[in-house]
């Protein structure tokens, strides 16, 4: 059975329906899921897992969370190879800077995604909520 990790940080509650959406998809094609803040994850853990999907909304001048997600992200950035890696986030403003420069980020960083960046437009749609469970079922 594929251990998958969601891990994310959300502030209004958007990113948090998208993680349910993302560990509803994964928990239905067979994986093992455990759910994390940023504040419970770093590099040594990520080696527990076969696929891990990142959730951070857009902050500020669209950039990833700063206290507590940018951190832990930076922290297990290294220790991500080989493995199935999943974004999603959402945003309020902008145009989804925040995760073309974060996917790009990863792709630099020789991160494999294992499907596109899911981005919803504040709350997550319907049609959101499905690309979630996609990205669930990617990372199996």
């Amino acid at each position: 059975m594929a251990k998958t990790a969601i891990v994310y940080w959300s502030g209004t509650g958007n990113t948090a329906a998208m993680a349910d959406a993302v560990a509803l998809g994964a928990k239905e094609a067979g994986a093992d899921v455990s759910v994390f803040g940023p504040s419970e994850f770093n590099a040594d853990r990520a080696a527990e897992f076969d696929g891990i999907a990142f959730g951070c909304p857009a902050m500020g001048a669209e950039v990833l969370e700063e206290f507590e997600f940018e951190p832990m992200f930076a922290d297990v950035e290294n220790a991500l190879a080989g493995k199935k890696i999943g974004l999603f986030g959402s945003y309020g403003w902008g145009d989804g800077a925040w995760m073309r420069d974060w996917e790009d980020r990863c792709v630099s960083a020789g991160i494999r995604l294992c499907a596109d960046p899911v981005m919803a437009n504040y709350a997550p749609s319907e049609s959101d909520i499905e690309a979630c469970k996609a990205l669930g079922r990617a990372l199996v």
